[in-house]
């Protein structure tokens, strides 16, 4: 009998046992003890501050021949871009491009931003472009007329100096963007009103687009803490997404080509994890926003059919050398992280606790750990950060998708953007968009367009009321 007993005790025990564990999945699975309300976001590369330059600033142990490099990779950053023979900047902007500095996309280290209106072209996003498919390894396939992404300017036949530099190179189209408005109701009553937005394509200089085009809105990213990013391994993440399968999440990583080593690589960065290294994603940027050649990439953005462009000379060959790539890829990885704010304060902990509930964290992962060697930059070994993001990609549902797939990344996916210094995002920039897009103004907004893998956590979050919710983004614009 007292054998019995004991048996039975135990299956109860068991049984609530469990309970109490699937009524905490995240928290109880995804906690570590370097967990949560250390205020070190970034680890050793963290820092106090909150104002302009909470993005920008250098990791507070760099030594004095890092800083260096540092200060000259931020005035490549910052430098202005323009056709020869300017005096203004350096040579080799465009032919065509978006923009003539990197901070004008990437303001102060931060987003980029929104038109004001429906009359003011895209300045610091870029419209993605691609023709009937993959290649062999996965990327999409250029348009045979405009290339990867669209170009907006082009190199007109005078600077700003007056200097005559020959004929205009015409821009490729005018890209603005309309909205579309819905709206959304909480259980409670409370009312919302959702917007998306609506591509407007006008004067397109090389042809009509065919129902093979495929075309992608993407707003220019964060960009402190990447370093992070890239030392953290496979295997570390390999080992989230088996966790994340027991509960119907299905995070993957998105293996990307490695143009530098020839072979496939796993992704990291851009919106879709389709970009391997921040040496990569440097030398993208520079040819495919400026029309800067590297390198890696030391042809200028002229498709056959362009041929005032084709006809433009070079500014150097390449125009971004080396050395300067160098220290722009090492600025990027040196970038302090800004520390988190309120922890103690006693909504952030009741909105961590509502995060934990509604199973965020299950992909916004709360902590991620580097290497224990990078020999590049050694100050990157061994880190634990708090990022709250597991930097793998996820079905995020109709309402968000493209329809424009990279490599492993379908139409409907995309990479768990990190929230870390969210809530400064408008001390830096004067400006607040979230999603891929822009088109959440607020991260209420961005909550309510998860689908897919997260609408097991929204329809959670909606069933919050009105106080739970401000607690929820008191706690995330902490962070």
């Amino acid at each position: 009998i007292l054998v019995t007993k004991t048996y039975v005790i135990l299956m109860i025990s068991k049984f609530f046992y469990k309970i109490l564990l699937f009524s905490f999945i995240p928290l109880a699975i995804f906690a570590t003890a370097e967990d949560s309300d250390s205020i070190k976001s970034g680890g050793d590369f963290s820092l106090k501050i909150i104002n302009e330059e909470s993005f920008s600033e250098p990791a507070p142990f760099l030594n004095y021949k890092q800083r260096q490099i540092f200060m000259r990779g931020r005035s490549h950053f910052n430098q202005i871009w323009v056709q020869m023979p300017s005096l203004k900047g350096d040579w080799g902007l465009g032919p065509t491009f978006i923009t003539d500095k990197c901070s004008s996309c990437h303001v102060k280290g931060g987003k980029g931003f929104l038109p004001s209106n429906r009359n003011e072209q895209l300045k610091s996003m870029i419209v993605k472009i691609s023709h009937d498919g993959l290649d062999k390894v996965g990327r999409p396939i250029p348009h045979p007329n405009y290339g990867t992404q669209f170009q907006n300017q082009g190199l007109m036949g005078q600077d700003r100096d007056g200097t005559f530099l020959g004929d205009r190179v015409p821009q490729e189209v005018d890209l603005y963007i309309d909205w579309e408005y819905s709206d959304f109701t909480y259980p409670d009553g409370q009312n919302i009103v959702l917007k998306k937005h609506k591509l407007i394509i006008e004067n397109p200089m090389f042809g009509k687009l065919d129902e093979k085009t495929k075309l992608s809105l993407r707003m220019a990213q964060p960009i402190f803490g990447l370093g992070l990013f890239e030392a953290v391994s496979d295997e570390f993440l390999l080992k989230i997404s088996e966790e994340q399968k027991k509960f119907g999440v299905n995070g993957r990583i998105n293996k990307s080509w490695s143009d530098i080593e020839k072979k496939i690589k796993s992704g990291r960065f851009s919106w879709k994890s389709s970009q391997p290294s921040i040496k990569q994603q440097i030398a993208i940027a520079f040819h495919g926003d400026m029309g800067i050649t590297s390198s890696l990439y030391n042809e200028d953005n002229c498709p056959p059919i362009q041929k005032l462009c084709d006809a433009q000379p070079p500014g150097n060959n390449p125009e971004l050398i080396d050395s300067n790539w160098k220290e722009v890829t090492f600025w990027t990885r040196a970038l302090a992280v800004p520390e988190k704010r309120n922890v103690n304060d006693k909504k952030y902990m009741q909105g961590k606790k509502l995060f934990s509930n509604a199973g965020c964290n299950v992909c916004h992962r709360d902590s991620l750990q580097t290497i224990d060697k990078t020999p590049e930059f050694p100050q990157l070994a061994n880190q634990v950060f708090h990022p709250f993001t597991d930097l793998m990609i996820h079905d995020m549902g109709q309402g968000l998708a493209d329809d424009f797939p990279e490599f492993d990344a379908s139409g409907r996916d995309w990479r768990t953007p990190p929230l870390w210094g969210i809530g400064l995002s408008k001390i830096v920039t004067g400006k607040v968009n979230f999603l891929h897009d822009g088109r959440a103004a607020t991260i209420e907004e961005a909550i309510l367009w998860h689908g897919g893998e997260a609408k097991f956590s929204k329809d959670i979050y909606i069933k919050f009321s009105k106080d739970e919710r401000e607690k929820l983004f008191f706690f995330i614009n902490s962070l």
